[in-house]
């Protein structure tokens, strides 16, 4: 390209940028308003947001997590009544998530709710509570899903119960996957399932060897094979 050419198209591109940044400024000098309106708008939705965590979720979370000391007080004395419904002067965990169910306190009430009545045998109850809940914590989301496959279990659906077993199971946890995978093992055979009961513990014989499921494990998928050649 020889030497005039490139002047040309230096001021050809020169021009062009010219003509762009007039057009933007033209557009905001046009939209001044708007573009005003929106600006402002944008503040206020952030700032009523830092506004509304520091000054109504904080307090709440606050609350909630005091509220929480006399309910999980009662769960540890497997006194699940009074940690479910309270003691007449303090919340149960059923209250605390009506309560404050936007906070993480209020979310975990109804995980400590749900296995509650899964004590107390109201199965309704815990499926109900349980099937609500979820967690960023991924052992305790876990847990919960094995919870909820024994509820479903204790109703009769075995489906929901595998569903939920396999949910439970797929964590990689050396307490919580061979327990639910054992569960799963006994389900399986339960339900004349024989070479997925195997599959099943031979999982927890192959990944979790050092767990307390895998101590007898060899004697129930010996009794599976066996029962799956008949």
């Amino acid at each position: 390209m020889s030497k005039k050419e490139k002047e040309y198209a230096t001021e050809n591109s020169m021009e062009n940028v010219e003509h762009a940044l007039s057009k933007t400024e033209q557009f905001i000098e046009d939209n001044q308003k708007t573009l005003t309106i929106i600006m402002f708008a944008i503040i206020i939705i952030v700032g009523g947001y830092w506004g509304a965590k520091k000054l109504y979720f904080l307090p709440k979370a606050n609350e909630a997590q005091e509220s929480m000391f006399f309910a999980q007080n009662y769960f540890e004395k497997d006194s699940f009544n009074l940690a479910v419904n309270g003691d007449g002067m303090n919340m149960g965990f059923v209250e605390i998530a009506e309560s404050y169910g936007m906070t993480k306190p209020g979310k975990l009430a109804k995980y400590y709710a749900g296995v509650s009545y899964l004590h107390l045998g109201e199965f309704d109850n815990a499926i109900e509570y349980l099937g609500s809940f979820s967690s960023d914590d991924e052992l305790l989301n876990a847990t919960a899903k094995g919870a909820l496959g024994d509820a479903y279990l204790e109703k009769g659906d075995v489906d929901a119960a595998i569903s939920n077993y396999k949910s439970a199971a797929s964590v990689d946890n050396s307490v919580v996957a061979p327990t639910y995978f054992f569960k799963l093992g006994l389900v399986y055979e339960n339900q004349k399932k024989y070479e997925d009961a195997v599959e099943a513990y031979t999982k927890i014989k192959d990944d979790y060897s050092k767990s307390t499921e895998s101590r007898n494990i060899d004697k129930y998928i010996t009794r599976a094979q066996l029962l799956a050649k008949k």
